[in-house]
């Protein structure tokens, strides 16, 4: 029996090496590369695993509750407070006006109603698991668009607690219900207003806990010194809130969210994040191969066209709610189609819900089967939209976007500097320039962060400098100097070589991540770089060597000459490489380099600069 059970934790681990990887190398998500791997091992393709998979769906779903406990740590109470409007509207909206439009849909093909409106709201879920996972990836958590979907996820996972009150109401044969009773894990038909006792209850019973009791546990597991025992602490944390919600009847992913948000400014925040993280990595992985292993592709086989069907009306029918409820917000034209393309599946929970239903007789072991196979086949889908939102309709918006800003020229002043990327070290180059009265025009795609801007005063245009009509319009035929800041290095590569050929009047100063974008730069004929961790790198070490006792004249003097040699050595390594040497070489004149900067820099010889210029400030601080 052991030897079975790690035969089948060998098979997944396997498939998922196997697939993920590859998934990456044609450049879609991990959740796609989990999904394949499942459906390759499961009942419909090579037969790999015999396990029952709702069973390992069951335990794969606490995955799912280390997500939510870890993005939970990451919000701070205030914040859940000041969305609690577009969670209550725009989360309430989206589950009713799904629900009704799916149910409608139903009862047209004949459905009888009471079915459809169980679909409709089992349907109306979104997969927390593949929408926090790719928005997390992305960056784009705490942006609007991550904001708006996390509202209608913590919404839906909050209806989850009346949605399993409400359905057995809708059962064809009603009259074994009562309609104020409920179904908990403590017993059957509890009274309604009991079980929402039972929830508030519980709910107080985390947060008390999470203020009370588990700082001074994790401060003893803190205080032996073993990182095992701190890990060891906090997945006892987050199993024990998963079981304490589970056997009240509720979400264990909703308590989780709950005691991270309560754990948010706690001293132990980040340490509690990277003890889960494998686990959750882990676990969530198991669980989109689960999803993968339950698309019955037999079935699928034997009625292709009505799962089809029903998952193009799924998706097209969510996709319609989700854009008209995203013109309510504040949301970009951009931001809603992602918005609306990364909800438009229907999640894990369903797979949950229908099993409730099927027990319980709400629904035919027909029905169901058909409703799960839609239900995984949407999840599988969501990866592929999002990949052709990135592809083509992402640029197809920016291109609408920048339309609209070219047939509406911006008011340029005859501004001698142009600094294309407005980030963070965009944004430190312009407020220097403007403090020293040296006019500037700057460029950023990001329409959200150009409108941010704006509002505190700043003249912040929207567009694409990487393209040609774009700089003509922001007055490059007569600026002086560009100032490339962009944070992407193959855009900022390709404007260099833009400005090269269009605008060789400009002199170019660009922003390089390190010395092997760098090296690129140097190759198209760029001279002035600057390295964004280069001159921090070296102040952090002058000062290092002034706390150790070091006169400031003889570190400045060091910091200058490490100066000069790095750059000399930079430029000396971007031939190398243009003349494509072996590893080998490259290997032995990088020794080399490091050994004579040692005896340069022990000696205490110094190569005087041509200029002053060439003395960094960081360099002479």
């Amino acid at each position: 029996m052991k030897n079975e059970i790690l035969i089948q934790i060998m098979i997944y681990l396997t498939a998922a090496v196997i697939m993920v990887p590859l998934a990456k190398k044609l450049k879609s998500g991990p959740v796609l590369g989990y999904l394949a791997a499942g459906i390759l091992i499961g009942p419909s393709a090579l037969k790999l695993v015999d396990s029952d998979i709702h069973e390992v769906m069951h335990h794969a779903e606490f995955g799912v509750v280390m997500l939510l406990f870890i993005i939970g740590l990451e919000l701070q109470p205030r914040r859940i407070w000041n969305m609690r409007k577009n969670i209550l509207i725009l989360g309430g909206l989206q589950l009713v006006a799904t629900a009704t439009a799916i149910a409608a849909i139903a009862v047209f093909f004949n459905m009888e109603w009471r079915q459809a409106l169980v679909l409709g709201i089992i349907f109306s879920m979104s997969s927390t698991a593949i929408v926090m996972q790719y928005l997390t990836e992305k960056g784009l958590l705490k942006m609007p668009v991550g904001e708006s979907s996390f509202s209608v996820l913590l919404f839906q996972d909050i209806a989850v607690i009346p949605i399993f009150a409400i359905l057995p109401w809708l059962k064809t044969d009603a009259s074994s219900v009562s309609p104020n009773m409920a179904s908990t894990a403590f017993g059957e038909n509890l009274p309604i207003a009991v079980h929402g006792l039972i929830f508030a209850i519980s709910v107080v019973i985390v947060i008390v806990i999470g203020r009370y009791l588990i700082r001074p546990i994790l401060g003893m597991a803190a205080r032996t010194g073993l990182r095992e025992m701190f890990t060891a602490a906090s997945l006892l944390l987050v199993i024990a809130i998963a079981v304490l919600m589970k056997n009240v009847g509720l979400s264990p992913a909703l308590g989780a969210l709950l005691a991270g948000v309560v754990l948010a400014n706690s001293e132990y925040r980040h340490e509690l994040e990277i003890a889960i993280d494998p686990f959750k990595s882990l676990l969530l992985g198991l669980f989109f191969m689960t999803v993968g292993e339950s698309i019955n592709l037999e079935l699928i086989l034997t009625k292709p066209l009505l799962i089809a069907g029903i998952v193009a009306g799924l998706i097209f029918c969510k996709l319609t709610v989700l854009l008209l409820l995203g013109k309510l917000t504040e949301l970009t034209a951009k931001d809603n189609i992602l918005f609306s393309f990364a909800l438009s599946q229907t999640g894990e929970f369903a797979f949950v819900l229908l099993s409730f239903c099927a027990g319980s007789g709400i629904l035919s072991n027909e029905i169901t089967d058909i409703s799960m196979a839609a239900v995984a086949i949407s999840m599988a889908i969501t990866p592929i939209l999002l990949v052709l939102f990135e592809s083509f309709i992402n640029q197809s918006v920016d291109d609408q976007e920048l339309a609209k800003f070219e047939t509406s020229p911006m008011e340029v002043d005859e501004n001698p500097v142009i600094i294309a990327g407005y980030g963070h070290f965009g944004n430190t180059v312009g407020r220097f320039l403007n403090a020293n009265n040296i006019g500037t025009t700057v460029l950023d795609n990001n329409g959200d962060h150009v409108e941010m801007l704006r509002r505190f005063g700043l003249k912040v245009h929207y567009g694409d400098a990487t393209r040609h009509d774009v700089l003509d319009i922001a007055g490059a035929r007569n600026a002086k100097i560009i100032v490339i800041a962009l944070g992407d290095a193959r855009k900022r590569l390709q404007l260099a070589q833009l400005v090269k050929k269009h605008f060789p009047h400009l002199y170019i100063l660009t922003r390089s991540t390190n010395k092997y974008d760098a090296f690129e730069l140097l190759d198209i004929g760029i001279n002035q770089i600057y390295r964004e961790t280069f001159d921090t790198g070296l102040r952090l070490g002058t000062d290092v060597l002034k706390i150790l006792g070091h006169q400031p004249e003889e570190v400045a003097k060091s910091a200058a000459l490490f100066f000069q040699f790095d750059e000399q050595s930079v430029r000396q390594m971007a031939r190398f490489k243009k003349e494509k040497k072996s590893n080998k070489e490259y290997i032995e004149s990088v020794k080399e380099t490091i050994q004579n900067l040692k005896e340069l820099m022990s000696a205490g010889r110094a190569l005087p600069p041509k200029n002053p210029a060439e003395l960094t400030i960081n360099a002479l601080s």
